[in-house]
């Protein structure tokens, strides 16, 4: 899937986004809300193969440079229903570039006949939860400690809340 939009392309990830993607993955900050811990450069290595051999994740390229600044999940679930999903490097925070990314992915999947598209997201993290509901997505859960990433040092799991916001093609 290649979609362009004024500013960015989204397209498969390539080699040469390597750096990119390890600035972004690297970023404590940047990945506070993902299941996982900021990477070094071999873990995003392993990443980076991992995304180039799928086509669920794509690579946000800011057309006035080529650098690539976040990315879109598009996972493929049952019952013509996607997850998605985004990062965004913190340089380019606040400035309307995952909106512009999610609009189009959005559109670019429902032209294709999804029927529904899907994200979850940390009730804390709420620049993820206004950028759904600028999308149009609707809040239809509140999932309660339903889901931990990590343990406290007495190993027991730090539970977390979710969010899920939903979208009908149509």
């Amino acid at each position: 899937m290649r979609i362009e939009t004024d500013r960015l392309i989204l397209r498969n990830y390539e080699e040469k986004d390597l750096e990119d993607l390890y600035a972004m993955l690297s970023d404590e900050e940047a990945v506070q809300y993902e299941p996982y811990l900021p990477m070094d450069r071999e873990a995003v290595k392993k990443e980076l193969l991992q995304r180039m051999g799928s086509d669920e994740f794509l690579a946000m390229e800011l057309k006035e440079n080529g650098c690539v600044i976040g990315n879109v999940y598009v996972g493929k679930r049952p019952f013509d229903s996607v997850e998605l999903g985004y990062l965004l490097a913190r340089a380019y925070w606040k400035q309307g570039y995952a909106q512009e990314a999610c609009r189009a992915a959005v559109a670019c999947l429902f032209g294709q006949g999804v029927h529904r598209i899907y994200a979850e997201c940390d009730p804390e993290n709420a620049a993820s939860w206004h950028l759904l509901e600028r999308l149009g997505f609707e809040r239809e859960a509140h999932l309660k400690q339903n889901v931990f990433f990590w343990r406290d040092r007495d190993g027991n799991p730090i539970w977390k809340d979710t969010f899920i916001y939903g979208k009908l093609n149509g």
